[in-house]
Formats: structure tokens, sequence, C-alpha cells
């Protein structure tokens, strides 16, 4: 296993991993947004409103998302396990 492949496999594994968490965060940080200017808007100063439809959002995004998510995590595995022979001899 040469050190450039080993690189390549540790880009490709940020890649994936950015990949995979972006809508996550995004939803997240789109409801922070919303429930912050809610906040603002109407002078509420209360910490643990944004946490439920921070919660929610996350979880309807991972229902919508996940099986494309599994499906990206599973290609690379497959991948990654048909490399081992050529990565090891």
């Amino acid at each position: 296993m040469t050190p450039e492949s080993v690189v390549t496999l540790g880009q490709q594994a940020i890649e994936l991993t950015l990949m995979i968490s972006a809508p996550l965060l995004l939803s997240a940080l789109l409801i922070g947004l919303v429930v912050s200017i809610f906040q603002a808007a109407t002078q509420i100063n209360e910490q643990t409103l944004s946490f439920i439809p921070k919660i929610v959002g996350i979880f309807v995004t991972l229902i919508i998302a996940g099986p494309w998510m599994i499906t990206m995590m599973v290609d690379f595995m497959r991948r990654l396990f048909g490399n081992i022979p050529w990565m090891v001899g």
C-alpha cells in the first residue's frame, strides 16, 4: 500500500463523511435560522425553543435522505473491501 493510496482512501472517506452529514447539518442550520428570526421578532429569549424543532427536522431529514445515505456508505464499504487484496499485496 503506497502513501498515495492511503491519502486517496482518506480523502474519499472524508468526502463521503461530508456528503452524508451535509443534509442533516443543513436542515439543522435552516431550522435554527428560522427559529432565531422568530425569537428575534417576538423577543422570546428561550434557549430550549430551538431544540425540539431541530430534532424533528433532523429526524425528518434522516427519514427522507436515509436510504441515500445508507447506499453511499454501503457502496464505499464494498469498494473498500473489494480493494483489500490490492491494498495488501
